[in-house]
């Protein structure tokens, strides 16, 4: 069956994209835990991150460092967080998250629900100062 997220890489269902090449995607999460969450998420299915080929690893953690780079300019947080649970959706995916204290990476503390405009504004806020 075909993930969600692969959905969303597809434009089979609404994302607010980052960044998109040929192996990865990076879009806002639709449940934040802190303003300006990403997500960057193979292209290619993968369940678990440790069975991700490892040259696709490699930019996946070179992607997400940018990103969290562009984050901390844009959000004036104090550190980036980067989570890998990996149970919420069986696609592999690492959450960068601006954040300035424990609670801004606590899943209990995201969102239900983000306007659609927040989304963008955030999206493009990372977009201004990313560097890849």
């Amino acid at each position: 069956m075909t993930s969600v997220f692969t959905r969303i890489i597809k434009g089979e269902l609404p994302g607010t994209f980052v960044h998109r090449d040929d192996d990865l995607a990076v879009f806002m999460t639709i449940n934040p835990i802190s303003p300006g969450h990403a997500l960057v998420v193979p292209v290619a299915e993968v369940d678990q991150w440790t069975d991700v080929d490892p040259r696709i690893r490699t930019r996946l953690f070179d992607v997400a460092h940018a990103v969290g780079a562009a984050q901390k300019k844009a959000f004036f947080c104090h550190r980036v967080a980067l989570i890998i649970a990996g149970f919420e959706v069986p696609h592999c995916h690492v959450h960068v998250i601006p954040a300035n204290d424990m609670g801004d990476v606590s899943f209990a503390n995201a969102a239900a629900h983000v306007d659609p405009e927040e989304l963008r504004r955030h999206a493009q806020a990372i977009t201004a100062n990313l560097e890849l």
